[in-house]
């Protein structure tokens, strides 16, 4: 009997399908610092996010038989705020995670070691993901005590709890999954972070617009049947989209009085399909990685790599060996070395040539459809339109500065290359220029982006033409403070993963929980500008602001005195726009240069 029971347990034993590296994981985990304050962090910012929307629903200065009759209404909205907190930081802390755990493997030589024991591929990727999928699980549970609290305010079923929590974590399992799927061949954090935040985007969000836009587009154009007539696509798209669960599921919630077929959702069928299809990415890991680490074992890794270089650059494989060696042409480095070198690295490694070329072609083609929609439905005259497109693309420029700049200086580290670089006759100052101008270079085409269009309509006539010169302030403070402040970030950490995290922690923490800390200090002590000082010195709410007092019919074509822009003390003139924007400028500047200084102060510390 124990015989049979000890086989039955050894066949069917969880611990088969982690290995003993997902205990490995779990230890090094524990003993991480960075864990704990991730816990910390994740705590302080919803306890921040819950009383401010406490706050907003429930004001302390009414009478208290208000206040009690707001209370179902109130754990409602914390409990969709809190799910809605957790799904998205999940996804993100889960991207972060499993940003380089097959990759620091493969190039720290220990993957075809693994191989040489008894652990297979499967158990690797178990392993690495389970043990990050703990963490996440750690973090859900913090907040069970807080729902728990809040629920009993009324108005919210466990059956929402319960839901909503289950379709986070299947989301977070796939999004990790798919993280680990890119770091096999990425050895760049922030390249796989970039390649699976733009997966995700697509699979679960432009994806399904598109298909949706196309099988609706008879009805929006009053050539098929009417709006109430609800189509299965919807049905369908709220089971295969984590996205569009998690809307429906809160929906359910928040107006439950919907009719009975737009509010249909089975959520068990969701989590299956994407449990699915997390199973199905883990198994294409586990052979990938199984290839790469016998690749590894038998030292032809580095062989199929210089093969793989050879081929893009239009050589045969089948050529003679002595090919390798031959002289190229002599390119003459003209200017700075440090930009020269730095504008010749592909901005995505394995992204280069025709790839680039192709992804420039389908996002102008993506850009121009959006034009097309908007004309045709009459809205281009409209400021919201124009606010959109510029808190776009200021939004993907400043990524783009964060990512570049917080790793210009990390990838010469993890490369060796930054002490051959300081050993040259280039001084730290020449050294620091040229990265900072390599960066905006590199950034340059997403600034095109929202210069073509402001120009564009400041022609047709859309936008005014003071526009252009408050975005050009904006756009000055924005290069200098995010370029200096990554490259300071970079300058200090010696892994790109720490430095970009840092440097969007820094981003986050100024226009995201300052504000939400002052906000909650202005609604205690009833003084709103304490926050709205804070609030306006965000890029974005610069660029609405901007964009929403200078665009439009009536703006666009209105004398430079009777242009209003809502800023803080209500609707204020040109001059005094300008001199609020002048103001945030210069104080960024400020600190943007100190950042920089800092920055090559730290140049030659901890070289190695």
């Amino acid at each position: 009997m124990n015989t049979a029971l000890t086989s039955f347990w050894k066949l069917f034993n969880p611990a088969r399908l982690t290995g003993p590296l997902f205990g490995k994981e779990l230890r090094v985990s524990a003993r991480r610092k960075r864990n704990y304050l991730l816990r910390f962090m994740y705590v302080i910012l919803l306890t921040v996010f819950v009383v401010i929307v406490w706050l907003s629903v429930v004001e302390p200065q009414v009478s208290t038989t208000f206040q009690k009759s707001r209370m179902a209404v109130a754990g409602k909205i914390i409990i969709s705020t809190i799910v809605g907190f957790q799904f998205a930081a999940t996804q993100l802390i889960a991207i972060v995670m499993l940003s380089t755990s097959i990759s620091d493997e493969i190039y720290n030589r220990t993957l075809g070691l693994l191989m040489t024991t008894p652990i297979n591929g499967f158990q690797i990727v178990m392993g690495k993901v389970c043990s990050k999928l703990l963490q996440l699980i750690l973090l859900l549970a913090i907040s069970l005590p807080l729902l728990a609290i809040v629920r009993v305010f009324g108005g919210v079923a466990w059956g929402y709890v319960l839901s909503s929590l289950c379709i986070t974590l299947t989301a977070a399992i796939f999004t990790g999954t798919l993280s680990l799927f890119f770091s096999i061949n990425n050895r760049r954090a922030y390249v796989v972070i970039i390649k699976t935040t733009v997966t995700v985007g697509f699979l679960f969000g432009l994806l399904p617009t598109i298909i949706g836009g196309v099988l609706m587009a008879p009805m929006i154009f009053g050539r098929g049947p009417q709006m109430g007539s609800y189509p299965v696509f919807w049905h369908v798209l709220s089971h295969f989209s984590p996205f569009y669960a998690i809307s429906r599921n809160t929906a359910g919630l928040m107006s439950p009085g919907l009719p009975a077929g737009v509010a249909w959702f089975y959520w068990p069928l969701h989590c299956a399909f994407m449990l699915g299809l997390s199973v199905l990415l883990m198994a294409l890991c586990a052979g990938i990685v199984r290839k790469v680490a016998l690749r590894q074992v038998v030292g032809q890794l580095e062989h199929t790599s210089k093969r793989k270089r050879r081929r893009r650059g239009g050589k045969s494989s089948l050529e003679p060996a002595q090919s390798e060696d031959a002289v190229g042409v002599v390119r003459r480095v003209r200017g700075s070395p440090v930009l020269w070198k730095d504008l010749r690295a592909p901005l995505i490694r394995g992204v280069e040539g025709r790839n680039s070329l192709i992804g420039l072609v389908v996002t102008i083609v993506a850009l121009l459809a959006t034009y097309a929609v908007w004309a045709h439905e009459g809205y281009l005259d409209e400021n919201f339109t124009h606010i959109s497109y510029t808190v776009v693309f200021v939004s993907i420029a400043m990524i783009f500065h964060i990512v570049l700049s917080a790793s210009s200086i990390t990838v010469e580290k993890e490369s060796r290359a930054w002490p051959i670089l300081l050993a040259t006759s280039m001084d730290d100052w020449r050294i620091l220029s040229g990265k900072a101008v390599a960066v905006f270079r590199r950034c340059l085409p997403v600034w095109l982006l929202l210069a073509g269009h402001v120009v564009v309509f400041v022609l047709v006539g859309y936008i005014h033409v003071i526009a252009m010169v408050h975005l050009s302030m904006l756009v000055i403070w924005l290069v200098v403070f995010l370029t200096c402040s990554g490259l300071y970030f970079s300058s200090r950490f010696r892994r790109t993963t720490s430095a970009v995290v840092t440097a969007f922690g820094l981003a986050f923490v100024l226009w995201v929980i300052v504000p939400s800390v002052l906000g909650l200090i202005g609604a205690v002590s009833r003084n709103k500008y304490i926050a709205q000082s804070c609030v306006f010195a965000n890029p974005a709410v610069q660029a609405g602001v901007i964009i929403s007092g200078a665009s439009g019919r009536y703006n666009a074509r209105a004398d430079l005195g009777s242009l209003r822009y809502n800023w803080l003390d209500g609707n204020l003139d040109i001059g005094s726009t300008t001199a609020v924007l002048a103001i945030s400028m210069l104080v960024y500047v400020f600190f943007g240069f100190l950042f920089a200084w800092r920055a090559k102060c730290r140049f030659r510390r901890n070289i190695f």
